[in-house]
């Protein structure tokens, strides 16, 4: 009989009414507007039509276990572009950012070690650690002013099996930043930091005292930071399967780290040729589309916060970057029965628990649809909380 691993079961997720009520809304054929859209190539924004054209041909498969070197020039080139620094060499190529964390896990830990991850934040971190065989171990963002890292329970969460820490910046789904403060605080814990930053060049409102990035910044050059990006986020391109990381820290570690990360990754050689020799036409055209997004997101919080003010018992939580927006509804019921109600009024978003919320009743909005669509939307679920308070 065939024995499979623990890792791979998936069997304890729980019914999902949720999903339920999606489905049985399209049977009939009712219009649903799916405020949960992550998925830039079906939000209507303009592509160059030679963004999908092979400049570059691939026919000699010459394979560089941490990527393409000239593919990484170009890649570091244009970071540098964009205000942040990351040397080629320094530089492993992935298939995506949820690999680099599998090769960064496998890199930090063995079996049984931990990695702290942040609470509420996408809900991914605890699956791709499990398939390491990796404990993920969360530590909480608490609201005050902005959500911010608690870092009292933070410290409180390490152990002798803790491995890495987790940091996302801007956070998915609050938007909120890594500020400066915070980076110094978790460098100065003497662990490794993974710094998830593929968001990064969609900020929504000034934040003066944000980390820029945790490359090369000196208050985290005693320890090994690993920085994510990828061209899912950057160039809204999810169908070009490319993300990179960013290996810095202290002298005598990184090169230690980067041939430890070059043996892992010439065992997959996961990354395409035909993506790596066309990336830097895919960064140049894929800028127009990037531009896009931040207009339409920046439109789109703009009309929350005006619909919203018809709306006294819904609180925006002002995002500071990325493509979500968080909202607190009155916890007079659930979020799930919020979520249905929605549903039955042709809304659809996304709970709060889905993220890891650890109270009741946020709701996570994405900020990606068309303009016309997100204000129907909104009012729609203005009306209902309007009803219900």
């Amino acid at each position: 009989m065939t024995r499979w691993s623990e890792r791979s079961d998936a069997s304890n997720l729980p019914p999902n009414a949720i999903a339920g009520a999606i489905t049985a809304r399209r049977s009939r054929g009712l219009t649903l507007h799916d405020l949960t859209l992550s998925n830039p190539t079906r939000a209507g924004f303009d592509y160059p039509p030679e963004l999908f054209v092979n400049q570059d041909g691939a026919s000699e498969y010459a394979p560089e276990s941490l990527g393409l070197l000239r593919t990484r020039e170009q890649i570091a080139a244009h970071m540098r572009e964009l205000g942040v620094g990351c040397e080629a060499s320094r530089m492993l190529l992935t298939a995506s950012t949820s690999e680099a964390y599998g090769f960064v896990f496998k890199l930090l830990c063995n079996p049984g070690d931990e990695v702290l991850v942040p609470a509420p934040s996408y809900p991914l971190f605890e699956h791709l650690a499990r398939l390491e065989s990796v404990n993920a171990v969360t530590y909480p963002l608490v609201l005050e002013d902005e959500f911010r890292i608690d870092l009292e329970q933070l410290r409180a969460c390490i152990t002798d099996r803790t491995r890495a820490i987790v940091v996302v910046s801007p956070n998915n789904p609050t938007g909120s930043m890594l500020r400066s403060d915070e980076l110094a605080a978790l460098a100065k814990l003497g662990l490794p930091i993974i710094s998830d930053e593929v968001f990064g060049e969609y900020l929504l409102r000034p934040t003066p005292d944000r980390a820029r990035t945790a490359i090369h910044s000196g208050d985290t050059q005693d320890v090994l930071v690993f920085s994510l990006f990828g061209l899912s986020k950057l160039v809204a391109l999810p169908q070009a399967k490319l993300a990179w990381t960013c290996v810095s820290g202290p002298a005598a570690q990184v090169p230690d780290a980067m041939q430890r990360l070059e043996w892992i990754a010439d065992t997959y050689l996961s990354v395409s040729t035909q993506v790596q020799v066309n990336a830097e036409h895919l960064l140049i055209l894929g800028a127009s589309v990037r531009g896009q997004i931040q207009r339409r997101i920046a439109h789109n919080l703009a009309t929350l916060e005006r619909v919203s003010r018809d709306c006294p018992s819904l609180s925006v939580l002002a995002p500071q970057g990325g493509w979500s927006v968080v909202v607190r509804v009155p916890a007079t019921q659930s979020e799930e029965a919020w979520v249905l109600q929605l549903i039955d009024a042709g809304v659809l978003v996304h709970p709060g628990h889905f993220y890891d919320f650890d109270r009741e009743a946020f709701l996570v909005l994405s900020l990606l649809p068309e303009a016309a669509t997100f204000e129907t939307a909104v009012r729609c679920l203005c009306a209902c909380v309007n009803a219900v308070a």
